[in-house]
């Protein structure tokens, strides 16, 4: 049998409640206009879920709020089933469905809602749908507090796996750098990086690859992460009487040096470490300014083995980190010819020689 909710003297007491909350949160909302409406969520998520669990209001209990708040709030959209249900999911999501009562205060009450009242409800909805523990939650919850990520670049760090793979990278940081920017240059890079936003043909070679990435700049710096400014692609050094050049050069604006790029369309060869700690010395020698960190360098290969890594800088006192990168696909070689010519790429970008 469906329950009269209008009839029932608790449900019309807590709806006169919930009205005179809302209208509170929306005069203190003219200042802080996303924290006190989110905290007021969490707060009704609670007391939604804590209903359903006592009262014998039925299935008909969400539609009827609803339908309650919209008919007294008509230009607030939040009150609408769906995003009640919302509202219920988050709660529920980092609560693991205690009731306010009973949650930790010092680590739930207190710490996590403070974090995640304090991003938009759209960002929100995009973690708790995305993520699948509150671990992983809150890493993007600290990424859009610290990089202000848009709700669509969230959504592309969460599908991309942004979690599983910074910090990841192997590196020679720890012994290279002073801390603490040992610890933020390793949590800068990634392993792998996700070149998705490219589409290659099968055989494409180092060049190819660098110009594609240049073409896609700012899906590429995306990728890299925030802080990096792009610099130039195939910058010249001068050593003696030869001249070299290094594939991408980036300044990084938090650890506050340059970082070289060196892209491999194969597995890393201990070489290549050789070759960047020299590239390194050059940069340091060109462009370092006193104010100016340690140029770091970073190694995007096709594969690697980490011993031989670890093996190769092991001895090497420049900071270098070595990662892999992956395509999510490929075309075939017969598409070739519909794409332009990497001459062409280059002569628009104005691109140097290797």
């Amino acid at each position: 049998m469906k329950f009269n909710l209008t009839s029932s003297k608790g449900y019309r007491d807590w709806l006169a409640d919930i009205k005179a909350r809302i209208r509170k949160a929306q005069l203190k909302a003219i200042v802080t206009v996303n924290t006190q409406l989110l905290k007021f969520y969490w707060e009704l998520g609670a007391e939604i879920v804590a209903k359903q669990t006592h009262s014998e209001w039925g299935d008909g209990f969400l539609p009827q709020l609803s339908k309650d708040l919209a008919a007294e709030f008509p230009g607030m959209t939040g009150f609408s089933q769906s995003n009640l249900k919302y509202i219920k999911q988050w709660y529920l999501f980092y609560s693991q469905g205690k009731p306010i009562g009973q949650q930790p205060v010092g680590q739930i009450a207190q710490q996590l809602v403070a974090k995640i009242t304090s991003i938009p409800w759209g960002h929100n909805i995009a973690i708790i749908s995305k993520c699948g523990n509150i671990d992983e939650a809150l890493y993007y919850v600290r990424g859009v507090i610290e990089h202000n990520w848009s709700r669509s670049v969230l959504v592309h760090q969460i599908e991309s796996g942004l979690h599983r793979r910074g910090g990841k990278a192997v590196s020679n940081f720890a012994v290279t750098l002073p801390k603490p920017q040992s610890d933020l240059a390793v949590q800068t890079l990634k392993d792998p990086y996700i070149f998705d936003f490219l589409s290659m043909t099968a055989d494409y070679k180092e060049r190819e690859l660098e110009s594609a990435l240049v073409e896609h700049v700012t899906q590429f710096l995306l990728e890299l992460g925030a802080g990096f400014a792009y610099v130039g692609r195939q910058v010249p050094l001068k050593a003696g009487d030869r001249e070299f050049f290094i594939d991408l050069l980036f300044y990084h604006t938090k650890l506050r040096c340059y970082v070289v790029v060196e892209l491999k369309t194969a597995d890393f060869e201990p070489e290549h470490a050789g070759k960047m700690n020299f590239y390194l010395k050059a940069v340091d020698a060109r462009f370092r300014t006193p104010h100016d960190n340690p140029t770091v360098g970073i190694l995007i290969c096709k594969s690697k083995d980490k011993v031989v890594v670890e093996y190769a800088l092991s001895d090497i006192r420049k900071p270098i980190g070595v990662s892999e990168y992956q395509l999510t696909q490929a075309l075939p070689k017969k598409f070739k010819s519909s794409l332009p010519e990497i001459t062409t790429i280059q002569a628009e970008l104005g691109g140097g020689r290797k």
